[in-house]
Formats: structure tokens, sequence, C-alpha cells
């Protein structure tokens, strides 16, 4: 389940026991969540620093905030098991009732307990192995349509190349114009967009190039391609 042996198994009862079973508070996960939340915002954050390295620090926060949150913790703890194992008194016996905060605090307190019992590598392994997919998924649905994102970490991920966008025809009177750009990779030109505003055509031609590399199908487009806007 974790993944890990404890050396010492006094901190992980403790990272287990809730405030309302302890004989004293201080013999409670308390303080273990308030440590485990520290050291996982680290992990989280150079995880995203190398992950996403052309995304501005805005960008990075809201990734990283969504990911630390009461519900993506809650979330793992359940997945991992981790729920299951904490130790509660009887007036929060039932476990299906459970609230997020709960869960969220035995990850977050585990994380805190296997630190202090293995060191830094070895809780930034664990997770990373737990909590990596959270990140794409966040990460996703955050630019579930800034295309100019997607194609910019797939370009350097896969392609090794940033993408750059060329300006190739612009119509109208000046305060009716409408933009061609298409995006070039690696010298690789793919088709050009159309829209009324610079930003907006960026947008509609990073979708075309996604496209034709296969990572967004015909039908997504299809479905999206006339209702980019700006970003």
């Amino acid at each position: 389940m974790l993944g890990y042996s404890f050396a010492d198994a006094h901190l992980l009862k403790e990272s287990l026991t809730h405030a309302s079973i302890a004989d004293n508070r201080l013999n409670s996960n308390e303080r273990m969540e308030f440590l485990g939340d520290a050291v996982l915002d680290l992990i989280i954050c150079e995880l995203l620093y190398r992950r996403f390295p052309n995304l501005q620090e805005g960008d990075l926060t809201k990734i990283k905030s969504a990911v630390v949150s009461r519900k993506i913790c809650a979330e793992v703890a359940i997945e991992t098991g981790l729920a299951d194992l904490l130790i509660i008194g009887k007036g929060i016996s039932n476990r299906a009732a459970m609230p997020s905060s709960l869960a969220a605090a035995v990850y977050e307190s585990v994380v805190a307990a296997i630190y202090l019992d293995g060191g830094f590598e070895v809780v930034k392994d664990y997770v990373l192995r737990t909590m990596t997919q959270k990140v794409e998924d966040v990460f996703a649905n955050l630019h579930q349509h800034n295309y100019k994102a997607l194609l910019q970490q797939h370009a350097q991920k896969t392609l090794g190349a940033a993408p750059l966008y060329e300006l190739l025809d612009e119509k109208g009177p000046d305060h009716s114009k409408c933009f061609e750009v298409c995006v070039i990779i690696n010298g690789r030109r793919f088709n050009g967009a159309w829209a009324p505003n610079k930003k907006t055509a960026e947008q509609k031609a990073a979708l075309l190039a996604l496209e034709e590399l296969g990572v967004v199908d015909r039908q997504e487009v299809a479905q999206v391609y006339d209702t980019l806007v700006e970003q």
C-alpha cells in the first residue's frame, strides 16, 4: 500500500491516529498533518517547476493549489486505502460518511511520518507515485481549451522544440481585421487559422497542429474550433 517499511512503527501509528481516539491531542496525527502539508507543498512545487518549464508562476500556483487541496488529498487517501487505516473514535465510526477533511489529513500525516522515518528522497518517491497522475489530470482540466499551452507541453516533451506562431495574412479595415496564423515546429509548418484577433488565431492554429500531430481528434476540433476565444 505505502511501498515503504517503517523503521519506527510508532511514527506510522501516530500518523494514523485521529484526535477523537487519542488520549491526548499531542498523540494524534494533528502535528504530523501540519508538517506533512509543508513537505507535500515543497515536493509538488518542485514537480511542477520541472514538469512545466514553460508555465508562468500564476499557472503553476493554480495547479499546485488544486493538487494539494483537501479534495485531491482525500481522493488519494481513499484510492490508496489510507482512509481505511485511520484509527478513529466511536463518534465517527461510519467510514462511509467520513468527512473529506479526515481523509485528506491522514494522507498529509503519512507524508510527514515517511519523511521523519526515511528522509526527503524517500517521501518524495512516495508523493510522486501517488500524486503525479493527479498533477497531469489537474493540468489537463485547467487547460482544457488552452490549446497553445497543450501544444507547448507536447512539443517540448515529444519533439524537443517550442512552437512558433507566424502571421500569414491579415484582411479587412483597421476596426474589423481578421488574421491568419500558423504554427511552425522544427521547421514543419502546420495549417493556418483565421480569427478576428491574433491570440485567438494562435489558439485555433495550435488546435489544428494538435490534430495533425494526433494529440486531439477531428471530432474535438469540429466541436470547439468555432467557439475558441482569446485566452
